[in-house]
């Protein structure tokens, strides 16, 4: 039943929006013309930060300043119990969300699912946003330069969500 509800729910959307219109002799297909033009003139002007964020999330991960990074932590979160293994995912996670997954991918192959470090890793993916791209790119298309504090909050809200996420983990999961 759900399998023929998401078939269906499309198609049926789209037909009633269009009736919606045609009911109310507004012109859809001009105002769905109008909005592929403004989805191109958005996909332009947010291609630089894009750009941008991925040139540089490659030279943090090639240059190998990340695994250096990670290598200062591995004392203290030895001494909480935390995996080294999880921290690329939750320095990478607020910066790309595609990164992020072929990290908890390939963590999940291998240590499995039903570890300690499987289950963590789909919680802190499920639990944390992609603050920098967000902010790169939503604040870029409508040319927001003012992000100090939402960045601040977005990554202070993806930190307490790594911590909750080792703590519920340990305390729930295990």
């Amino acid at each position: 039943m759900i399998q023929t509800i998401s078939l269906w729910i499309m198609p049926m959307l789209i037909l009633c929006i269009l009736s919606y219109a045609t009911f109310k002799r507004a012109p859809a297909y001009e105002w769905f013309v109008e909005g592929g033009k403004e989805g191109i003139d958005i996909a332009i002007s947010i291609l630089p930060y894009l750009l941008g964020m991925f040139v540089s999330i490659s030279i943090l991960r090639e240059s190998g300043a990340l695994d250096a990074f990670i290598q200062l932590f591995v004392p203290v979160l030895a001494f909480f119990g935390v995996p080294a293994e999880i921290v690329p995912l939750a320095i990478v996670r607020p910066i790309s969300g595609t990164a992020s997954l072929a990290m908890m991918t390939e963590l999940t192959k291998v240590y499995g699912p039903d570890s300690f470090i499987g289950r963590l890793v789909a919680t802190m993916q499920g639990s944390t946003d992609t603050t920098l791209y967000i902010l790169t790119v939503y604040f870029g298309a409508v040319q927001i330069k003012k992000m100090k504090y939402a960045m601040k909050v977005g990554l202070l809200a993806d930190f307490v969500s790594v911590i909750v996420s080792i703590i519920i983990v340990k305390l729930l999961l295990m």
